[in-house]
């Protein structure tokens, strides 16, 4: 999903609330033991309704003349609820509550990813070719052509997923360690969708020269880096000298991944409303690494009328206050009509919304005001800065980060066909114009009879994406000279 990461929004130790649907984030297993009478499971599966909960399987575990034991598995829509729906079952006469299971953390449970063997080694001459001796040969002919490690390692597909969990979803900074799991998903992604090899790699130091430095010293070892939940604005500059100083695509995919799918989004509803680019006016509430990067492949995809906002209002050539180099650089690049206010007072007229901010910062007033057949990305996670329910009647287009609504902005539709496609033409670097191909690709994924204000965005489930993606990034790659293999 994508990340709403700016430099303007405080840190968050536990989730907000999200008043969401009942879902798989917050599902429990419950198994429980009751007596055996007709209608039974239907008074438990009414008590679980009539509190909320969305019933899932239901499992026999074991059945007696006089007893059966069975798992019910049910969604909830926070972990409070849960608890809500636990204690409902508990109050029930006739029974019995034996254990209740939270689903997420059994499959975190030891951690989500392994290393695999590719190469069985079950004999001595197994061990002698794998191993020493054998290996020692290999090693020489790397050392003799050190571009044969592509082809004589896992260099050639395989990713560091590196983070210091600074920036971590709508947490905030909550450190290396528990900033691991989040990493071992990416790395899960990299592998189910684009089978790219990833690891997670999480630093436990926040200083800019020492990540640099690590990164560069892990380098070998991997054919591209994916730097992700990095706080800005350091994650510019350790995004900006990674790229310096190493031959293998850097990618941050906070603020590049989001800034694809965006675009591509962007691409499909403009068709809908029948608005061009150069035309439009965009409000991007939030200059963080998300909001930079979005505004950056705007302005590079033609839109000329961007409108920055952060939490004292809208960035404009000559504001003082609450400025830093990073938003200097957006006041001269931006905003050409020099507007002023908060971010409600420059969304009048405007065609687009691009929100990578915070929770409820606009209203369905300030949707209102925005110009006819409005395009609304409330990105924000888990909480959008507006709820699709409130700007239902009053968008042409509405898009969040969260998947269950439709028209998901979701890194995951561009990350792994990127390095895809990178990894495959051993390109020195991600360019622009990779990632514009990369947006072009994923929304030309969703055919012009299936295009709607529902559906302006593939699934990241959709098995085209990433070969779409990936052909698409080598293209680009070989166009711009920067792909090192044919």
């Amino acid at each position: 999903m994508s990340h709403a990461t700016t430099s303007d929004t405080p840190s968050h130790t536990q989730p907000p609330s999200t008043n969401a649907s009942p879902g798989a984030s917050y599902s429990v297993t419950i198994r429980l033991r009751y007596t055996n009478r007709p209608g039974a499971l239907g008074t438990i599966a009414s008590a679980i309704g009539g509190a909320g909960g969305d019933i899932g399987a239901v499992d026999l575990v074991l059945a007696t003349p006089d007893l059966s034991t069975r798992d019910i598995t049910v969604n909830a829509s926070s972990s409070t609820h849960a608890d809500a729906i636990v204690a409902t079952v508990r109050a029930l006469e006739t029974v019995e509550l034996l254990e209740v299971e939270d689903r997420v953390f059994r499959m975190h449970h030891g951690g989500k990813i392994s290393v695999v063997s590719k190469s069985p080694v079950v004999t001595r001459d197994d061990l002698s070719m794998a191993y020493t001796p054998g290996v020692a040969r290999v090693c020489q002919a790397i050392h003799q052509d050190p571009d044969k490690a592509y082809t004589l390692t896992i260099k050639h597909n395989t990713v560091a997923v590196v983070s210091d969990g600074t920036a971590v979803l709508g947490l905030g900074d909550i450190g290396p360690a528990a900033a691991m799991p989040v990493m071992e998903g990416k790395a899960m992604l990299f592998k189910e969708f684009a089978g790219v090899d990833a690891f997670p790699i999480c630093l436990d130091t926040k200083d800019v020269d020492e990540i640099v430095r690590t990164v560069v010293a892990l380098a070998p070892t991997f054919g591209g880096i994916n730097l992700e939940d990095i706080s800005a604005p350091r994650c510019f500059e350790i995004e900006d000298r990674l790229k310096a100083a190493l031959s293998i695509p850097v990618f941050h995919d906070d603020q590049h991944g989001t800034a694809v799918v965006l675009l591509a989004g962007l691409m499909n509803a403009l068709k809908i409303v029948g608005k061009r680019m150069e035309d439009l006016k965009v409000v991007v509430n939030g200059v963080g690494a998300a909001g930079v990067a979005c505004t950056k492949i705007l302005l590079a995809a033609g839109v000329t009328r961007v409108v920055g906002c952060d939490t004292s209002g809208a960035i404009y050539r000559g504001r003082t206050v609450n400025m830093n180099g990073l938003k200097q650089w957006y006041a001269d690049h931006t905003n050409p009509a020099g507007e002023q206010g908060s971010v409600k007072d420059v969304l009048a007229g405007a065609d687009v919304f691009v929100g990578v901010s915070v929770p409820r910062a606009i209203t369905v007033d300030d949707v209102k005001r925005m110009a006819v057949n409005p395009i609304v990305f409330a990105m924000a996670n888990p909480t959008p800065e507006i709820m699709p329910e409130e700007a239902a009647g009053h968008v042409a287009v509405m898009a969040t980060g969260r998947s269950d609504y439709p028209n998901q902005i979701n890194n995951a539709l561009c990350f792994p066909g990127i390095f895809r496609g990178a990894l495959a033409c051993r390109a020195s670097t991600i360019n622009e114009e990779m990632k514009l191909a990369a947006a072009h690709a994923i929304a030309g994924v969703v055919a012009p009879s299936e295009l709607g204000p529902e559906y302006i965005i593939p699934s990241v489930f959709d098995r085209r994406v990433v070969d779409a993606v990936a052909q698409a990034v080598i293209r680009a790659a070989r166009a711009t000279g920067v792909a090192r293999a044919s």
